[in-house]
C-alpha cells in the first residue's frame, strides 16, 4: 500500500461538517498528486456510490468509495475529524473517513491490498491507533502497515496481523489467500481445541460476502464474522465475492458445514453450491455490525432443523435484507421482485400488439387464428400473427407477477403456487388485483410451511412434492371459494371507475401520475405507476381511458433525462464535464423512454433536479390526458409514435414538460453558489492537461 497513501493523503484535521465536503476536501488532495483528473467527476461517482447504500459503519468509520474512470491509479485518502461527520451509520457520526478511490480497471492485485485496508478496520487496536496518531506521516505510515498500533495486539491469530503483511508488499497469491480461508484458518484455532473446549466438535459455518462495489464492506463483513466465530467457538470459512475476485470454497468444506450466512448486496455466485443447509440471508452490512447475533441465528436454525430447498437463481432485490427491516418495506420489494420479472412480458406483449395494430388496423382482433388461415405475402396475415403472439405473452402477465412475488418472498418454493394462483386469478376475472393477492398469499404459505420442524426422512422431498402440493391446494382454496370474488368485483370497480374519467378528473390523473413516474426514476414509485398504467392496457381490447394513462405515463417518463439533456446543451457552464457527457447520452434514453438517465444528475444535485423534473413530468402528463392521447405500446418512446393517438398534441405535452423542467433546472442551479471553488477547478484543470491522453468519460 506504499504507493496508495502518503503524508499528502492525510488530514488530521478535516473540518468539514457534512459527507460531500468531507469527500470533496479529500479528493483535493488526490487532484493535486494526478491521483484524480477530473474533481467533479470523480465527487459524481462517489455520490452515485453513496446514493446505492450509506458508507458509514458502526464504530465511527466512514468509507465513501468508488471506481471511476478519473481514477489513474488506486489511491486512498484519510480524514479524522474531531466534530464527527454523518455517513449515515447506526450509531452516529464517524471521527475517522477513508476515501478510496480505483480506477474503473483496477486490477486484482491492487484491489485484494486496499480489501486488506477494510479488514484492519474491523480490529480496535488499529482505529485506536489511528485516533491517537499526531503526525502526517505517521498515520500513512500505520494504514500503510509500516507501523504496529501502539496498543498491545491480542493474542490469538487474530486476522489484523495478517492485514499489514499483505499491505507492506506480500505476493498477490498471499493476500488472495484469505478470501476463501479454509475453517481451521478462519477461527485461528484448531478443531482438536475446540473439541476440547466444547467435548464435541465446533459448530461449522460458511459465509458469502459481497457489496455493490466490491472493494470496502465485502471484506470488512467477512473479517467482522471470522472475529465473532473465532470468539463463538465455531468454525467458519468465508468466501469473499470482491472486485478482485474470489476463489470457491473447497466443496468438502460446504459439505461439512452445519450452517450458511450470505452477507451480500448483490447476488451470491454459484449459489446452488450451498442449498439444503440452515441459512441466514441479510445484507452486507448486518455482517459488519451484527456477525454475532448472525452466527447465534444460523445456530438456532439448524437446531430447529431448517433448511434451504435447491437454491434459486439470482432474483432482482435482495430478498431478506436487513433483519430489522420493516414489514413495509419488504412488502415493497416482494412486490417489485413480481413486477421486476412481469415487465419484459408487458413490452414484449405490448409492443407485438400494437405493431398487429399497426399493420392490421384496429379489426386485427378479430382475425381467425393464424393456424387456420395464414397467407405469406398478405399484411393482414402478418399483422394477426404479431398480434396473436403479443396476446400469449400478455396472457403471462398476471401469472409471473403472482408467481415472482412468491418467488420474492419464498425462493424457488414459492413458484409453483404462485404461478397456479396467478392463473386461478385470471380464470375468475380478479385480473392484476388478483395477482397481487394471488402472490402475497403463497409465498405466505409456503413461508409458513418451511417454517415447520420436518423429520429428517422427508427433507429430501418437500421442495419437489410436499411444499407444491400443499401450498397450491391452500392457494386454489382461497382463490376461487374465499377472496377470489371479491377482488374479482374490485378488480371490475377500478375499470369501469377508469372508463368513467373524463375532464378534471382525467387531467388531475395525469398529473399525479407524472409526478410519481419522475419522483425516484425508475425506483418504486415509478414502477407503481407504470404497472398502473401497463395493467390497464394488458388486454387484447384495452379501454380509451387504460390507453389514455398508458401514453401519460410514457410521455411523463420521457422528460426527465430529455431536461437533463437539454439543460447541459443551451447552459453547459452549470454543468461540470462529465455531466454534460451524460447530457449526450440523456437524449437517447429520454427518447426511449428510460427515465434512469437522468440519474446522475439527480444523485449528484438532488434537490434541485428531482423536484423540477417532477413539476415537468406533471405537466407533460396532465396535458396528455387533456389531448387525449391514447397509446397502445407500453414502451419505446418516440419510436412508437406512429401508434399513438393524436401525436401531435403528444409530442407537443412533452417538448412543454421538457421545457419546463429544464428552465426550473437552470435558475435552480444559476441561484445556488457555484459548485466547483476556483482552487479545485484550478487543480483539476491542471491534472487533465498532464493527464489527458489516459482520461475517458463516465458512462452514462
Amino acid at each position: 500500500m506504499s504507493d496508495m497513501i502518503t503524508a499528502d493523503l492525510v488530514d488530521l484535521d478535516l473540518s468539514a461538517d457534512t459527507k460531500e465536503a468531507a469527500a470533496r476536501a479529500l479528493a483535493e488532495r488526490m487532484v493535486a498528486l494526478g491521483r484524480v483528473t477530473d474533481l467533479e467527476g470523480f465527487l459524481t461517482d462517489v455520490a452515485a456510490r453513496e446514493a446505492q447504500m450509506p458508507t458509514g459503519l458502526d464504530g465511527g468509520i466512514g468509507i465513501p468509495h468508488c471506481r471511476s474512470e478519473h481514477v489513474t491509479e488506486p489511491t486512498l485518502a484519510f480524514g479524522r475529524s474531531a466534530a464527527g461527520i454523518d455517513f449515515g451509520a447506526a450509531d452516529g457520526p464517524a471521527d475517522l473517513i477513508f476515501l478510496i478511490a480505483a480506477p474503473a480497471g483496477a486490477d486484482d492485485a491492487h484491489l485484494t491490498i486496499l480489501s486488506s485496508l477494510a479488514r484492519q478496520l474491523m480490529n480496535a487496536e488499529f482505529t485506536s491507533a489511528l485516533r491517537s496518531v499526531d503526525d502526517a506521516a505517521a498515520a500513512a505510515a500505520l494504514i500503510r502497515g509500516e507501523e504496529a498500533p501502539v496498543t498491545e495486539a491480542p493474542k490469538t491469530e487474530a486476522p489484523a496481523s495478517e492485514a499489514p503483511a499483505q499491505a507492506a508488499g506480500a505476493s498477490e497469491d498471499s493476500v488472495a489467500t484469505p478470501g476463501a480461508a479454509s475453517s481451521g484458518a478462519a477461527t485461528g484455532s484448531t478443531p482438536e481445541a475446540a473439541d476440547e473446549r466444547s467435548g464435541d466438535r465446533p459448530f461449522r459455518i460458511v459465509a458469502v460476502t459481497s457489496c455493490p462495489t466490491g472493494i470496502a464492506h465485502t471484506y470488512m463483513a467477512a473479517e467482522s464474522l471470522e472475529n465473532a466465530g473465532r470468539e463463538a467457538g465455531v468454525e467458519i470459512a468465508v468466501e469473499t465475492q470482491g472486485s478482485a475476485g474470489f476463489t470457491r470454497l473447497d466443496p468438502a468444506v460446504i459439505e461439512a458445514a452445519d450452517g450458511v450466512i450470505f452477507a451480500h448486496d448483490v447476488p451470491v455466485r454459484d449459489r446452488d453450491r450451498f442449498a439444503g443447509k440452515p441459512t441466514v440471508d441479510v445484507g452486507v452490512k448486518a455482517g459488519v455490525n451484527r456477525a454475532a447475533e448472525l452466527i447465534t441465528e444460523v445456530r438456532d436454525k439448524a437446531a430447529r432443523g431448517e433448511v434451504t430447498a435447491a437454491a434459486p437463481g439470482a432474483t432482482p432485490v435482495d430478498r431478506a435484507g436487513e433483519a430489522g427491516e420493516g414489514y413495509g418495506t419488504k412488502l415493497r420489494k416482494w412486490l417489485m421482485s413480481g413486477v421486476s420479472y412481469m415487465v419484459p412480458f408487458v413490452a414484449a406483449g405490448g409492443l407485438l400488439i400494437a405493431l398487429g395494430f399497426a399493420i392490421g388496423g384496429y379489426e386485427i382482433n378479430k382475425a381467425p387464428s393464424v393456424m387456420d388461415h395464414f397467407v405469406w405475402t398478405q399484411a393482414d396475415s402478418w399483422a394477426a400473427l404479431l398480434f396473436q403472439i403479443g396476446g400469449v405473452a400478455f396472457a403471462f402477465l398476471v401469472p409471473v407477477l403472482a408467481g415472482y412475488i412468491a418467488y420474492g418472498m419464498a425462493d424457488r418454493p414459492g413458484l409453483v403456487p404462485g404461478f397456479v394462483g396467478g392463473s386461478i386469478a385470471l380464470t375468475i376475472n380478479a385480473g392484476f388485483l388478483g395477482g397481487l393477492a394471488a402472490g402475497l398469499i403463497a409465498g405466505g404459505v409456503v413461508m409458513a410451511i418451511q417454517k415447520l420442524r420436518i423429520p429428517a426422512a422427508l427433507r429430501g422431498i418437500m421442495p419437489v412434492v410436499v411444499i407444491p402440493l400443499i401450498s397450491s391446494a391452500v392457494v386454489g382454496f382461497l382463490m376461487f371459494v374465499v377472496i377470489g370474488k371479491p377482488i374479482a368485483t374490485a378488480q371490475k370497480g377500478m375499470t369501469d371507475w377508469l372508463n368513467g374519467l373524463s375532464g378534471t378528473n382525467a387531467i388531475l390523473l395525469g398529473a399525479l401520475l407524472g409526478l410519481m413516474m419522475c419522483f425516484d426514476l425508475g425506483g418504486p414509485v415509478n414502477k407503481v405507476a407504470y404497472t398502473f398504467a401497463t395493467a390497464g392496457i394488458a388486454v387484447s381490447n384495452p379501454s380509451d381511458s387504460a390507453m389514455k394513462i398508458m401514453a401519460a405515463v410514457m410521455a411523463a417518463g420521457m422528460v426527465p433525462p430529455l431536461a437533463m439533456a437539454l439543460a447541459t446543451t443551451v447552459r453547459g457552464k452549470l454543468f461540470n464535464r462529465a455531466e454534460r457527457e451524460n447530457g449526450k447520452a440523456a437524449w437517447v434514453l429520454g427518447a426511449s423512454f428510460i427515465s434512469e438517465g437522468a440519474i446522475p444528475f439527480a444523485a449528484a444535485d438532488p434537490l434541485r433536479v428531482i423536484p423540477a423534473s417532477m413539476v415537468g413530468g406533471a405537466v407533460t402528463g396532465a396535458l396528455s390526458m387533456a389531448f387525449g392521447a391514447t397509446l397502445r405500446a407500453p414502451h419505446g418512446g418516440i419510436f412508437v409514435v406512429p401508434l399513438i393517438g393524436n401525436p401531435f398534441l403528444y409530442l407537443i405535452a412533452i417538448a412543454v414538460g421538457v421545457c419546463v423542467t429544464t428552465a426550473l433546472v437552470v435558475v435552480l442551479k444559476t441561484l445556488r453558489k457555484p459548485a466547483p471553488d476556483a482552487a479545485a477547478q484550478g487543480a483539476a484543470e491542471g491534472a487533465r492537461s498532464m493527464t489527458a491522453d489516459r482520461k475517458q468519460p463516465v458512462a452514462a
